[in-house]
């Protein structure tokens, strides 16, 4: 089976795939003990020293090769990423500053493993907003432990609606006084979310609507805008995309490269990005019928033949994003004839050939004609 088919047979339903990798004994175990403990964790020493954790971290990033150097890794979490000249920005493997943002220490403090816009940062600006305006501690202690006793089952707009306290609570927050602020404004605001830099929040000149949309992000994360944790949900979810990637790549290494460039397409924004990447590099190099030795040429030349051959936009438009990875993966097995099996067979228990759909033989037999 071409390493077309067998990317696609993964490609077409991810969720599906990483649902039977999820299922696997290891992983199941290890991503248990990995949500059963993190949250436990309240600093860098802590998190480094279990063995457990921090290699499930650091794999989530696809930085497993890099798990011993503790000390490198301790570094770059006591500078954080704030400051452009920290450790874990300077260095040209953007995952470690990804690395960093999601196990935030040097900006969390002990909170870094439970952070939660909705509950740290708001509670955080509560207070100082409450110590503007000279409001009794007493009062402000009151009322952020029923918002934080209440808070994490509000899971949709509606329900932080119905409750007036919590409501009051969120605006007041961000410098907003429920009193004079129109409901229907709010309801747009948060409806709109704040990724989009178009949305009714981010077009409005006072940016304490962005901050509140951000904060209550229910436009990106829906129900779980008020319990998300980066440490938690955002970690597993990567951690189990990576095992697919690698599971796939025993059998077939142009799968996982495939599915690897797939996954990291909507973020390449210029041609030095895909060569400071090995993997990213090397799917482009393959699909332009460029030999692995063209990476020693000059960077500057590298990136005037690459913008020669393909536009960096068309990476986040997904048929030419899938034009470009099906001549990657043609050429791939053109080189590599020996490894033209199926990777899609360690994911699946049936046979890869059962069950293959219409629009996959058409594609082989598209393939076979060119």
């Amino acid at each position: 089976m071409s390493t077309f088919v067998s990317y696609k047979l993964i490609a077409r339903d991810i969720p599906k795939a990483i649902d039977r990798i999820e299922r696997q004994p290891t992983v199941d175990r290890e991503t248990k003990y990995y949500l059963e403990n993190i949250g436990k964790v309240s600093s860098i020493d802590e998190f480094v020293k279990d063995d457990r954790l921090f290699k499930y971290a650091m794999k989530a990033f696809g930085l497993q090769d890099m798990s011993y150097a503790r000390a490198f890794m301790v570094k770059a979490l006591k500078e954080g990423v704030t400051d452009p000249d920290s450790f874990a920005n300077k260095l040209t493997d953007k995952r470690y500053a990804e690395f960093v943002s999601t196990f935030n220490f040097a900006k969390h403090g002990d909170a870094a493993m439970i952070y939660n816009k909705a509950q740290q940062a708001t509670t955080g600006n509560y207070a100082i907003q409450a110590s503007i305006d000279s409001v009794d501690p007493e009062i402000v202690q009151a009322e952020t432990d029923y918002y934080m006793s209440k808070i994490a089952d509000v899971k949709s707009i509606d329900d932080l609606f119905a409750d007036a306290r919590l409501y009051d609570y969120a605006l007041r927050a961000y410098a907003l006084d429920p009193e004079t602020e129109s409901p229907e404004t709010i309801r747009k605001v948060l409806e709109g979310g704040a990724s989009d830099p178009a949305s009714f929040a981010n077009t409005m000149e006072d940016k304490r609507y962005a901050a509140l949309a951000s904060a209550f992000d229910f436009a990106g994360l829906g129900e779980k805008a008020t319990t998300w944790v980066p440490t938690q949900e955002n970690v597993v979810d990567k951690y189990l995309r990576q095992t697919l990637e690698e599971d796939a790549g025993n059998s077939n290494e142009g799968v996982r490269l495939a599915l690897y460039f797939q996954r990291k397409a909507g973020d390449i924004t210029d041609w030095y990005q895909v060569l400071a990447d090995k993997a990213l590099a090397s799917v482009v190099r393959t699909a332009f019928g460029l030999p692995e030795s063209f990476a020693k040429a000059d960077i500057d030349r590298q990136v005037k033949l690459f913008e020669s051959r393909m536009n960096i936009e068309d990476f986040a438009n997904p048929a030419k994003l899938e034009k470009f990875l099906t001549r990657f993966t043609s050429l791939h097995d053109a080189a590599n004839p020996s490894t033209a099996v199926s990777a899609a067979s360690i994911l699946f228990a049936q046979p890869a050939t059962i069950g293959v759909s219409t629009d996959l033989l058409m594609a082989m037999q598209q393939l076979k004609s060119r």
